[in-house]
């Protein structure tokens, strides 16, 4: 699917650095150097990222005084929403291989939980993840893939192929329940 170009803040460059560190480190750890991998994984938790992430979600989120302002747009209750509200993992699978690896709304390259989950267990002095936001590592927080819903799920959408694409955690949480428009 080609990239909505709805994007609700331009990435900056240091996501897409961050993004090659991480690949490095990846492959650091597959040739057996776990001490560069470790490295090159404290290198690319950079709180410039944090601060780009924390400002599209949250009360400091660029459509929270819209929200304060004139509040969310009318929503369904939760009985009238589609039952199913996430994927199947094989519908992840397809949405991954249709979509590619970066966000449909700003083009940042997005990680699988799954691969976080397993690195963070083998890095976990390097890529900390905690309960909030802060105590989580910049990089992999930033590029935390999300399976979005073009028209929000909230809002009457499907948890349907056609309504499914990937963006990033801050794309998909900044964006809450607003239609594209």
């Amino acid at each position: 699917m080609d990239n909505l170009k709805t994007c609700l803040k331009e990435p900056i460059h240091e996501i897409f650095e961050a993004a090659r560190l991480l690949s490095d480190a990846v492959n650091f750890h597959l040739s057996g150097d776990s001490a560069q991998a470790r490295a090159l994984f404290v290198e690319a938790n950079q709180p410039i990222i944090n601060e780009w992430t924390e400002s599209l979600w949250g009360t400091k989120g660029i459509y929270s005084e819209l929200v304060k302002n004139h509040g969310i747009p009318a929503v369904l209750t939760k009985e009238l929403r589609d039952l199913k509200r996430m994927p199947t993992k094989q519908e992840e699978l397809v949405i991954l291989n249709r979509d590619g690896f970066y966000c449909s709304f700003c083009g940042i390259p997005v990680i699988r939980k799954e691969t976080r989950n397993f690195l963070t267990r083998l890095y976990p002095d390097a890529i900390p993840w905690g309960k909030k936001n802060y105590e989580k590592h910049a990089a992999f927080q930033a590029m935390w893939v999300q399976f979005d819903h073009i028209i929000p799920h909230a809002r009457g959408g499907k948890t349907e192929l056609n309504n499914l694409i990937i963006t990033c955690a801050p794309c998909n949480y900044g964006r809450m329940n607003f239609l594209l428009e």
